[in-house]
């Protein structure tokens, strides 16, 4: 899942409510600083990344990112343009945006997900 918007739009808002949602008693922290939090729930596992910090593809390649891509995780991204063609097409992208005084959000999402859309629910 691509999470895009500006900053503070509500990008790790938008993470938090989906892993609460699927049961995590844990408190759910912004990745920001140490790039990837993780969640074991009952029935998926989480990680929560947050590449705005990454300037590099080694620095991309050196937090593990295809360890998660490659397995059997749910990936919750923010600001995945910042890996710069390293990540798969998503199954859904979440554009947030500020409209008036509040905020919007597109969701957009690939025929593959329905596949896998259980997780969602």
């Amino acid at each position: 899942v691509y999470l895009r918007g500006e900053l503070g739009t509500g990008k790790t808002t938008f993470a938090r409510a989906i892993i609460q949602q699927r049961g995590s008693a844990d408190s759910v922290t912004s990745p920001t600083f140490t790039l990837i939090e993780t969640y074991h729930l009952d029935d998926v596992l989480v990680a929560h990344l947050d590449l705005y910090r990454i300037e590099s593809d080694a620095e991309m390649e050196g937090i593990g990112l295809r360890d998660y891509l490659d397995g059997d995780w749910i990936c919750l991204i923010e600001w995945p343009d910042r890996a710069r063609g390293m990540l798969p097409d998503p199954d859904l992208t979440v554009n947030l945006a500020y409209e008036g005084n509040g905020r919007s959000a597109v969701l957009k999402a690939t025929e593959q997900l329905t596949d896998r859309a259980d997780w969602l629910k």
